[in-house]
């Protein structure tokens, strides 16, 4: 079941649509918060934190939500993912399907929000006049780079979380200093040098600076950046897939 490439396709757009489905089923507005979540956040911070950076930072909306949905994606898929495999415990154990498909679907979902958000940012662009700069497309290779790191740390939390529960507690924890260490809504100039040098480590926050250059500052990304971010992803992927195609027929046995 489920051996072919047409019926591995027709499973994805089942699982995604069923994701699409059950996130907003008892709520009112739909899947119309996927456009209100990222804009009210950004007005939340942007009050906040504008006072403090909006000198230092050229159009603050837009660097702030910029950096906002690369973050939100990578997080929300590599969680989703983490948990796909004990979400659908009960279909797994009644029927054959490819384990690896649910967590592809939860990646694929998000990266539809991701898609939703980018809509609202150039929504925020044209309202804070902000300039459109031909190097917008360049902004496909950060981000093809980002969905090959969270399908490999998502394949790779995923296995993980079925043997040891304890790995959701602590990603969670893991995540908000990722957040912090991504520079979101701060300009990186105004830590220590060396804290610098430590987050630059970061590959969300080298996908966040590239994305930023192609966005905000209309150039082409740092190439070293961007080398760093296309290096550590495909390790990380390769990692994933190579980890999950050992553990996969044990997984079932384990939730």
């Amino acid at each position: 079941m489920f051996d072919t490439f047409t019926e591995k396709k027709f499973l994805l757009k089942e699982l995604v649509k069923k994701d699409l489905t059950s996130k907003y089923k008892d709520s009112v507005l739909g899947i119309l918060w996927s456009f209100f979540n990222p804009l009210l956040i950004m007005l939340v911070f942007t009050a906040i934190f504008s006072m403090l950076f909006g000198r230092q930072i050229e159009n603050y909306p837009v660097y702030f939500l910029s950096g906002r949905i690369i973050f939100d994606f990578y997080n929300s898929g590599t969680k989703g993912a983490m948990k796909s495999i004990k979400r659908n415990a009960n279909l797994l154990k009644k029927i054959y399907v490819p384990k690896y498909m649910f967590s592809v679907s939860t990646i694929c979902y998000e990266f539809v929000n991701f898609l939703i958000s980018f809509v609202i940012l150039f929504i925020v662009m044209i309202l804070t006049g902000a300039t459109f700069h031909w190097t917008i497309v360049l902004s496909i290779i950060p981000m093809f780079f980002l969905v090959c790191l969270i399908f490999g740390v998502g394949l790779i939390l995923a296995v993980c979380n079925t043997y040891f529960s304890d790995i959701g507690h602590l990603y969670n924890v893991f995540t908000l200093v990722l957040m912090y260490a991504s520079a979101l809504f701060y300009p990186m100039e105004i830590v220590p040098a060396i804290v610098q040098r430590i987050f630059t480590l970061n590959p969300v926050y080298s996908a966040i600076s590239c994305f930023r250059e192609c966005i905000s500052y209309g150039i082409f990304p740092n190439t070293s950046t961007l080398a760093y971010l296309a290096i550590f992803s495909f390790t990380t992927l390769g990692i994933g897939l190579y980890l999950f195609k050992i553990y996969e027929k044990k997984l079932v046995l384990e939730i």
